[in-house]
């Protein structure tokens, strides 16, 4: 997460920097369990707290074994994404966050 954060690509050159604050959408991908989405927004709400629930978006997978939730917040810096993402793996429920 940090080289979407900070930028550094692997062709050397530098992506452009994100200027905070600013809306910013996170995707996060988990197992399609019961206490997958009330955890991953309780996680939300806990770092960009008053996000806007109306801005979520939820798809299953093709056979329903997973849930993608695309939450949109008003991101504050690098330190603010980066714990979120560190809270939401901690979970053991999801998989990937984008």
């Amino acid at each position: 997460m940090a080289d979407l954060i900070t930028g550094s690509g692997a062709d050397g050159e530098e992506p452009p920097k994100i200027e905070f604050p600013c809306d910013y959408p996170v995707k996060v991908l988990g197992r399609n369990v019961e206490e997958f989405r009330p955890l991953v927004l309780e996680i939300f709400e806990r770092h960009a707290p008053g996000f806007d629930e109306t801005t979520i978006t939820v798809r299953d997978s093709r056979k329903g074994n997973f849930l993608s939730l695309t939450v949109t917040i008003t991101a504050t810096g690098p330190e603010q994404l980066e714990a979120l993402h560190q809270d939401l793996r901690a979970t053991g429920l999801v998989q990937m966050v984008l």
